[in-house]
């Protein structure tokens, strides 16, 4: 059973990554929804390590792109090279071509660059001259981003930032945590015994996403759903508070993405239906990059998440 599997993932996942169990979740919850992560954090949050135990827990591979403001486009897609055996120009492909892909410190390379990569998220494809080239069927990209320096960034748009499904912020650990992260890695380089699990096949995961979608969603949810979007386009119809801080409300994406995210938390709580902690639980980190907060907001030290917490107060649960 697929389920047994990813139960099986994620507690290897939670082994191997302490103190992130926000982190192991989105990343089992974006496999199952088919999205992308966007993770934000200080360095050092074992951000690499969590896709790299992820590729050990699915058949598929694994590729680390360190994202630089010298980066061309070909050198993620991959390029035309020319053969002169046959006189001919043949398609090499890039690291792109990979089933899970760490886009690591995505601002720091320029936009032609970021398009190339939005471009392989969105269409599942990229194109190299006239030609398009399909990605593989499972493809996932975790893309991170450093708060801690913006020199030389550059800086992804909104309309840009909505192709990802999830925002993640992680925080250090607490000091119980970084005892058992110094103990680990005396272990790891000792080689002493290491949690390990069996690989998800491919065919699981697509089952697990036609399950997921199955699961069934009551009608007033739907509405919810809807209602919890709306009210960051009409904020005025809540308070006059909320609507000084929203500049722009989330796209029909982010509609989707509860859905698809709610559904798949559920699938893995082990229900056949999607309860309204499940789109609550997903909210934040659906809604947090989609949001443009007004002038005003940021003036009064007004966050994202504080915005987000608000709407759910406010909006009838059904």
């Amino acid at each position: 059973m697929p389920l047994s599997r990813f139960h099986a993932l994620r507690e290897y996942l939670n082994q191997v990554i302490l103190g992130q169990p926000v982190l192991t979740e989105s990343l089992l919850i974006a496999l199952i929804a088919d999205g992308h992560l966007l993770v934000e954090g200080p360095p050092g949050l074992a951000k690499t390590r969590a896709v790299k135990a992820l590729c050990d827990g699915v058949e598929g591979d694994f590729h680390r792109i360190q994202f630089t403001p010298d980066l061309l486009p070909a050198d993620l897609t991959g390029t035309d090279i020319y053969r002169a055996q046959t006189a001919t120009f043949e398609f090499e492909a890039g690291p792109i071509f990979h089933n899970l892909i760490l886009a690591d410190e995505i601002n720091r390379a320029p936009a032609k660059v970021q398009s190339a990569l939005l471009e392989a998220m969105g269409e599942g494809q990229v194109t190299v001259g006239k030609n398009s080239y399909k990605l593989p069927e499972l493809f996932l990209v975790m893309a991170t981003q450093n708060p801690l320096e913006n020199e030389g960034t550059y800086p992804l748009p909104e309309a840009q930032l909505d192709r990802f499904l999830m925002h993640l912020n992680l925080d250090y650990p607490d000091a119980e945590t970084e005892f058992e992260i110094m103990r680990m890695s005396r272990k790891e380089a000792l080689k002493q015994a290491a949690p390990s699990v069996e690989p998800i096949i491919q065919k699981d995961i697509f089952e697990a996403r036609e399950e997921s979608l199955e699961l069934y969603l009551a009608e007033p949810l739907e509405k919810y759903i809807v209602d919890i979007v709306m009210a960051t386009r009409q904020p005025q119809r809540y308070s006059d508070e909320l609507a000084s801080w929203l500049e722009y409300g989330v796209s029909p994406r982010a509609t989707l993405a509860l859905e698809r995210c709610a559904r798949a938390r559920a699938w893995l709580q082990k229900r056949d239906f999607v309860s309204p902690e499940d789109i609550q639980a997903v909210a934040p980190n659906v809604l947090r990059h989609r949001l443009l907060l007004s002038y005003q907001a940021q003036a009064e030290g007004v966050s994202s998440d504080q915005v987000i917490d608000y709407i759910l107060s406010q909006v009838a649960v059904p």
